[in-house]
């Protein structure tokens, strides 16, 4: 059996058969080096767990079966104690993704040589300034060359679709070919606890525009550009449709940087704390994240929408969505 075909047979059997969460999402710290006025993550300040309690709940996590440790909020690379986390995920055998704004990655490229994939949130090239404050071809793009040495999967760039960066979108693709490295799109996500002027400035208020701007990134995956998104989902995107089976809460184990559980980033609501045990937490809380998922509006967040439709078996996603 190849390794692909093992590692597909024991997601279907975590997933499926003893109905556990396939991926660890962990927000490994509360702190940021950015602060972006459409993000509520750095307003949070929450305590973080200490590395023995993040080895503790990373043996747990694989003794449950967890197969992907996904490290991110609010910026993991803020963490000197990083490297020794990626290296005690991988010694485990459970493969480490991390999400990083990009700023620190040319200081410390060199220390994830244990990190299996890497995503950075590039929001466009020239409108990067506007956005995050920071010029992306001086701050941001030196660390993605460097990281490239040193992480042997496709770096992938992540963009948020907003009303500031749209004209940016056709070069941000032949930037990512160029670069040979992949590129991934979702809509922003309107956070209830963010100010109604910072969506004014920065919401899509163009819809022919946004919905000319993902045919044309459908268009450019097609001949193509290194796009992972399915075809699917960037119709849902264009469309704004939400209408989904969302399985992000059966996949899914959210683990916050005090180590609280939640269901989600989006139904943010607790469920527990690690220190009661992942299996007592995810067992006794069946029912209610049932109840959650079922009265939720939708997100069209990439990784719960994509990984929804996999797990529903959509064969042209399965074709398409090139995260892994």
């Amino acid at each position: 059996m190849s390794v692909l075909s093992l590692t597909a047979t024991r997601a279907f059997w975590q997933t499926r058969i003893r109905k556990r969460p396939l991926v660890l999402s962990h927000a490994i710290n509360s702190r940021c080096n950015m602060k972006c006025d459409f993000c509520e993550y750095w307003k949070q300040n929450d305590a973080e767990m200490t590395l023995k309690e993040i080895m503790r709940l990373l043996d747990e996590a694989k003794d449950f079966g967890i197969m992907i440790y996904n490290a991110w909020t609010v910026e993991p690379l803020l963490r000197d104690d990083l490297p020794h986390i990626l290296l005690h995920a991988k010694e485990l055998g459970i493969v480490t993704f991390l999400i990083t704004n990009g700023l620190l990655l040319e200081k410390r490229a060199e220390e994830l040589k244990d990190l299996d994939y890497l995503s950075v949130s590039v929001d466009g090239i020239n409108s990067y300034r506007e956005i995050r404050g920071v010029d992306f071809k001086t701050k941001i793009l030196p660390g993605i060359i460097k990281a490239k040495r040193y992480i042997k999967n496709p770096i992938l760039m992540n963009c948020v679709l907003s009303g500031r960066n749209l004209d940016d979108i056709e070069e941000l693709i032949r930037l990512a070919a160029e670069l040979d490295v992949t590129v991934a799109f979702e809509p922003m996500y309107e956070f209830s606890d963010i100010a109604d002027d910072v969506w004014q400035n920065i919401g899509v208020r163009d819809v022919d525009k946004y919905r000319r701007t993902v045919d044309m990134i459908t268009e450019m995956k097609k001949e193509g550009y290194p796009i992972i998104n399915s075809y699917t989902y960037l119709k849902m995107v264009r469309d704004m449709n939400t209408d989904f089976r969302c399985h992000a809460g059966e996949l899914i184990l959210n683990v916050t940087a005090d180590g609280t559980i939640e269901h989600c980033r989006v139904q943010n609501e607790a469920l527990g704390n690690v220190k009661e045990g992942l299996e007592k937490v995810w067992e006794n809380s069946r029912e209610k994240r049932k109840q959650i998922a079922h009265t939720c509006h939708g997100c069209l967040f990439f990784g719960y929408v994509e990984n929804s439709l996999l797990y529903d078996m959509n064969l042209e996603v399965m074709r398409h969505y090139k995260w892994m």
